[in-house]
C-alpha cells in the first residue's frame, strides 16, 4: 500500500479559512469554527455576505444606538481595503476611520453598491494574500491578516446583535 501524506496547509490559508467563514459563512452541511453551522440545504448561513444580503436598505439604515448596519458594513469593507493598501503598497495613512462608518443611511441603489463593495474588498484581500504565499512569512503579514479576520468577525457579531436589538425594539422584521 503506498504511503500518502496530507499536504500541509500554508499558515496564511489557515487564517483565510477563518476570514472565509466570517464573510461567506459555513459551507453547507459542514462544521464551522465559530459561526452557527449552515444547514445541508444552505439555510442558516450567518456569514457577513448572507447577513447583508438578507436586509433591505431601510433595515440596513436603521439607527441602532448611534450606528447602523450600513455604516458597520462600510467600515468593515474599508478595513479590508486598508489591509491590502498597507501590505501591498506600504500606505500607512492617515486613514479616516471615523468617516469609514458613513453613510449611515443608504438608498436601495447605495445599499446594493455597498454590498458589492464589501464583496470586492473581500475578494481583493483574498487574492492579494494568495500572492504572498511564496514569500517568507513575516509577522506583519500574518498579524495583519489575523487582525482582518478578527475585525470582520467582530463587526459581523455587532451587526447580528444589532438585528436582535431592532427586533426587540419592534423595529426589526
Amino acid at each position: 500500500m503506498p504511503h500518502t501524506t496530507a499536504e500541509v496547509q500554508h499558515p496564511l490559508e489557515g487564517i483565510l479559512d477563518i476570514l472565509r467563514e466570517a464573510v461567506e459563512g459555513g459551507a453547507a452541511g459542514e462544521g464551522t469554527a465559530f459561526l452557527d453551522g449552515t444547514k445541508a440545504d444552505g439555510s442558516g448561513n450567518h456569514g457577513l455576505l448572507a447577513t447583508l444580503d438578507s436586509l433591505s436598505a431601510e433595515e440596513a439604515s436603521r439607527d441602532i444606538y448611534g450606528t447602523s448596519i450600513a455604516g458597520q458594513a462600510r467600515h468593515t469593507s474599508f478595513h479590508m481595503e486598508v489591509m491590502v493598501r498597507w501590505e501591498q503598497g506600504g500606505e500607512r495613512g492617515p486613514f479616516d476611520w471615523k468617516g469609514s462608518f458613513l453613510p449611515v443611511e443608504v438608498t436601495p441603489d447605495e445599499w446594493q453598491a455597498l454590498r458589492a463593495g464589501v464583496r470586492e474588498a473581500y475578494t481583493g484581500l483574498v487574492l492579494f494574500v494568495r500572492t504572498q504565499k511564496e514569500k517568507p512569512l513575516d509577522g506583519d503579514m500574518a498579524g495583519g491578516l489575523a487582525g482582518a479576520a478578527a475585525h470582520v468577525a467582530y463587526h459581523l457579531g455587532a451587526m447580528r446583535q444589532m438585528l436582535k436589538v431592532a427586533e426587540s425594539l419592534g423595529t426589526g422584521r
